[in-house]
């Protein structure tokens, strides 16, 4: 259960739980039934939902009488319901390191991570290697590393302080070539990896080379 849905009360999980489980949306009659609650209550639930923006207004749809509205999870409501892909992808892992053995999912990290970070370029490419790791840390931010921009050593560095794929990196440190590659495409920058969690760091810390430091 994500940190979020641990703050709502046990109706309002509920609900969320059976909007999730209603593809076509749910009305406030099937909520009611669901929670055994009242009309009222169902109501003030949906109301504080979607004004945080975790459920939205469905179209109505007839049931025998007059049409019922219908309401489902939006996209940010189906996010609160965390999903755990670290063992599914330590076992992909495992099976590409059996296969192609570790030059070769290295080359495949590397290859995925310059390939998504191209494809982000624009967000975060700059000559000014202060101001492309601002725009770089945002976007790391965006991803989910709680990512920032911070001044060390009369540099503009970014430090991560949580990394995505802390579970595999244990597992296979070398997880850290798609960071580089992808940070790399991105920004246009080569990128030193001066600090890592896995290795005992307090973050993952990186710093942008200069033009003139590229060769």
């Amino acid at each position: 259960m994500s940190q979020t849905l641990r703050r709502f009360g046990p109706s309002v999980r509920k609900l969320l739980r059976t909007l999730l489980a209603s593809v076509e949306g749910a009305s406030v009659e099937t909520l009611c039934r669901a929670l055994g609650v009242t009309h009222n209550a169902v109501r003030q639930h949906l109301t504080a939902l979607i004004h945080a923006g975790w459920v939205e207004r469905g179209q109505a749809r007839r049931s025998g009488g007059r049409p019922q509205l219908r309401y489902l999870l939006t996209e940010a409501g189906r996010e609160l319901f965390p999903r755990n892909y670290a063992m599914i992808t330590t076992g992909i892992l495992d099976r590409l390191y059996a296969s192609v053995g570790p030059a070769g999912v290295q080359a495949m990290l590397t290859g995925l991570g310059r390939e998504l970070g191209s494809s982000a370029a624009q967000r975060a490419h700059g000559d000014d290697a202060d101001e492309t790791a601002q725009a770089l840390a945002a976007q790391l931010d965006a991803l989910g590393y709680e990512a920032q921009a911070v001044r060390r050593d009369g540099e503009t560095q970014i430090e991560a302080y949580n990394c995505v794929f802390h579970a595999l990196a244990r597992a296979h440190p070398e997880i850290c070539r798609f960071d580089l590659a992808f940070m790399e495409a991105a920004s246009g920058h080569k990128v030193q990896h001066l600090e890592c969690i896995v290795r005992g760091g307090g973050a993952c810390r990186f710093r942008l080379a200069a033009r003139n430091e590229q060769a």
